[in-house]
């Protein structure tokens, strides 16, 4: 290493000798934490505002950084920027490269700052700017899903416990359970922002700072809500990285459950549904398949967003105050959990509005299984039958359309009468499917009254 790159170390003068080459390789960052420059120059400035306002900086000082600054961020989207292990992280390139450019000045913005509060503020800023991107893809995802929820409110299919068929209900909504899980995520996304949005800025290495700082200002400046209140605590949390992964993963949870069903449903055994060519692919060998594997791929990728939950909350689990090298093991995780929740958003908010459901087949299918039976039951019910024991006259009525390969709508009444003489010519409205789905016309029931009005309150409550 040149004596140029080890002044340019910015912290190099306590020793003497040089970082051994592997271990400035093994302790480097810049390769992946590289992608917090926006944020990086955006909380530089910030600061180099503050500290002129405060006296620390003279107004050419400043305004020497804010131009350097801007001239590197161009330099960076144009790909002109030397990246260098040697300066370990995107805050030590950034920095000695505006030392180049505006000479002694640059070495003037860490005044007040260290890496332990730089590094802290620059992940939240980025983590801020990421979940306002990831919501608006769930937006995007949970406004699909209402249109086709709405186009779909009157669409019968089999509704299942267990995997076996159990009632008839509307694809609308199926999908309007997809929608709930959602609403969930979005809720847990806005809230989880609320705490990822407080500056550490101005905790310096972890006891603040000597110089007359107006943390205030910064705050302000950077659009966060409130400052960190503990400067130790500010450089060591991530709490707010372990509450993101833990979003993401249930966020990746729910999005796995609808691949599974997606994937089951386009399949010749179910074939409730076609998936667009555009979002699968073939076999190479098998020249008949069409795969479903953008959900297979989603169900899969579950498994390393609930990976990067564990490894943040092992790395977090035993460190003592305050900062720790081991902190730099946060950015990866938290960088993949992103970036695997945003693509599998994306991917569904393209391809759940151009499902196709094959509604003929999934009527089919719900007429099979005896969907219907607890209606029967009811039926009995309101006849002044006790529900137990018509609970097992329908039972035996089950039993006997088993054995005839026959469904309690293609019994005569003759033949339910078998099982009880209460039963009259008005049964057959209640054993139809469009029968049993309307009869359940009740807030959160799947009567497609219901459906087009649970859609109404969700579009009003998105906004949209």
């Amino acid at each position: 290493m040149s004596d140029k790159q080890q002044q340019n170390k910015l912290w190099g003068g306590r020793f003497s000798e040089s970082t051994d080459a592997f271990v400035q390789a093994f302790t480097a960052s810049v390769l992946f934490d590289q992608r917090m420059y926006r944020q990086d120059i955006q909380g530089s400035q910030a600061h180099a505002t503050m500290l002129a306002e405060v006296g620390v900086l003279t107004t050419e000082e400043r305004d020497a950084i804010l131009q350097g600054l801007d001239e590197i961020r161009q330099e960076i989207e144009a790909g002109e920027f030397a990246w260098s292990v040697a300066l370990e992280d995107v805050h030590m390139n950034i920095e000695a490269r505006l030392t180049d450019k505006i000479g002694i000045t640059g070495k003037k913005l860490h005044t007040g700052r260290s890496r332990n509060d730089q590094v802290a503020t620059d992940i939240r800023l980025w983590l801020r700017d990421e979940i306002d991107q990831l919501d608006a893809e769930l937006l995007r995802l949970m406004n699909g899903l209402l249109d086709l929820a709405e186009r779909e409110a009157a669409t019968i299919m089999p509704g299942f416990t267990h995997l076996q068929t159990a009632q008839p209900v509307t694809f609308g909504h199926h999908l309007l359970a997809w929608f709930e899980m959602l609403k969930r995520d979005r809720e847990r996304l806005l809230d989880c922002r609320k705490r990822v949005n407080r500056m550490p800025l101005g905790a310096a290495a972890l006891a603040g700072t000597t110089y007359p700082i107006k943390r205030e200002r910064t705050c302000e400046l950077l659009g966060f809500d409130a400052v960190c209140e503990n400067s130790l605590d500010a450089v060591s949390d991530r709490d707010f990285a372990i509450e993101f992964c833990a979003l993401a993963a249930l966020s990746m949870t729910h999005l796995s459950r609808i691949s599974e069903e997606l994937v089951l449903w386009t399949s010749a055994q179910f074939n409730f549904i076609d998936l667009p060519d555009r979002f699968c692919t073939g076999s190479s060998i098998m020249p008949q398949k069409k795969n479903p594997d953008v959900p297979e791929l989603v169900r899969g990728k579950t498994g390393r967003v609930n990976g990067h939950l564990i490894s943040l909350l092992t790395l977090m689990k035993s460190q003592p105050l305050a900062y720790n090298k081991d902190n730099q093991e946060d950015k990866e995780p938290l960088f993949d959990a992103v970036d695997t929740l945003a693509g599998s958003l994306r991917a569904f908010a393209d391809m759940i509005p151009a499902l196709e459901p094959n509604r003929e087949v999934m009527r089919e299918a719900a007429r099979r299984g005896f969907a219907t039976a607890t209606d029967l039951a009811d039926y009995l019910v309101r006849k002044g039958i006790p529900f137990r024991d018509s609970h097992e006259i329908v039972g035996k009525a089950v039993a006997y359309g088993v054995s005839k390969k026959k469904d309690l709508g293609d019994m005569s009444l003759s033949e339910l009468r078998q099982f009880s003489d209460q039963i009259d010519d008005d049964v057959f409205e209640v054993l139809t499917l469009e029968g049993s789905v309307s009869a359940r016309n009740h807030i959160g029931g799947t009567a497609p009254e219901q459906v087009r009005a649970a859609v109404a309150r969700a579009r009003q409550a998105l906004g949209a």
